[in-house]
């Protein structure tokens, strides 16, 4: 067993934290410099600073010097939605490994950049993901054993009970529009700001890679064509970015295959977990459905605060198995499980949803 350690720099830390976190909590990965570009607003060298203290390492403002200076092989991006291919594009043209926050991007060319720049340097990339929850783990195990045959159909209920601000109906007629950004910014001290970023994102683009990702997994074909229904039906920032919170998808895939989502943002008082969300596979000998938050135990109490889930995830490593996945591409010159070729995929279906949305009309995925 490899017991080599693997020196990252965070290159901006502006979301949940989440992902440099769990990389640090790897023991082959060492959180060695914080880095962002020097033009960033207060807001974002304050978080990025807050992350350096909490690991006792230096904040530079000034990417490629930190890159240059602290002797890193891994890149881990978090900054930013719009700003995540940049970053990891020029991580992979000085030659390091990349682990990136989702979304991959709001734009599907800048996930070409990315691709391109990490095939021609042949470094690592590895999209954050949920692919190893244990429920995720046990759906892929059936589906490749043959227990249900060959599948022909999958669904994934997606609902998220997270809030995004004031519910829908309640701006006064003379308010301002609720500001994408700031309702972000706002919404940091309690963990639902997904969507961190200039351009409004719709549910879709900020948790629709999870949905996705595991009907990619569990049936290795790509979409083809989806056809979707979108609208803002729960929440205020929602509405007055004109941007989805509820959506239904219909794909077409590969190998005939059918797909099917349902995600929303449906509140966080509408769920004792982070959400309802469930996959239902139908094979040619049987049929499986997971639910992803299990195994779970129930807690309840008097005084309860109402923030705490009384559904609690255990046995979940999925984020230390997902550093230990990027730790064996680079030992063994592999693949990691959402590539930055299947992230692009991902991002363009994404995309095709949301167009279809709009336009009424089924959309080819390009």
């Amino acid at each position: 067993m490899n017991s080599s350690k693997f020196r990252f720099v965070a290159l901006s830390v502006v979301k949940h934290a989440y992902v440099p976190r769990a990389m640090a909590a790897h023991p082959r990965f060492e959180p060695a410099v914080v880095a962002d570009d020097p033009d960033r607003p207060d807001w974002v060298h304050e978080r990025n600073e807050q992350f350096a203290r909490e690991f006792d390492i230096p904040y530079i403002r000034d990417v490629e010097r930190a890159i240059a200076d602290f002797d890193v092989r891994v890149a881990v991006v978090s900054s930013e939605a719009e700003r995540h291919c940049n970053l990891s594009v020029r991580a992979a043209n000085v030659g390091l490994h990349i682990v990136q926050d989702k979304p991959m991007s709001n734009r599907v060319s800048e996930c070409d950049r990315v691709v391109e720049a990490v095939e021609r340097n042949g470094v690592k990339f590895l999209l954050w993901n949920r692919n190893y929850l244990p429920a995720l783990v046990q759906a892929r195990q059936a589906v490749e054993s043959g227990k249900i045959g060959d599948p022909y159909a999958i669904h994934v209920d997606f609902y998220f009970a997270k809030d995004a601000g004031p519910p829908k109906g309640t701006r006064k007629s003379k308010a301002a529009p609720v500001n994408w950004l700031e309702r972000q910014i706002e919404a940091h001290s309690d963990g639902s700001d997904g969507g961190v970023g200039h351009d409004p994102m719709g549910e879709l683009k900020i948790e629709g890679i999870y949905p996705l990702a595991y009907i990619r997994m569990l049936t290795g074909v790509d979409v083809r064509r989806v056809f979707a229904r979108t609208t803002a039906h729960f929440h205020q920032a929602n509405v007055d970015n004109n941007i989805e919170d509820l959506a239904t998808v219909t794909l077409e895939m590969d190998g005939g295959i059918l797909g099917t989502l349902c995600i929303g943002r449906i509140g966080a008082a509408s769920h004792p977990d982070i959400g309802e969300i469930k996959i239902h596979i139908l094979g040619s000998d049987g049929a499986l459905v997971i639910s992803e938050a299990r195994p779970e135990v129930s807690i309840y109490y008097r005084g309860q605060p109402m923030t705490e889930y009384p559904h609690l995830r255990i046995a979940d490593d999925n984020n230390y198995q997902l550093a230990q996945d990027l730790a064996q591409a680079i030992d063994m010159d592999g693949d990691t499980i959402l590539n930055a070729r299947a992230g692009r995929a991902i991002c363009a279906t994404v995309q095709a949803a949301i167009d279809s949305g709009r336009s009424g009309i089924p959309v080819d995925v390009s």
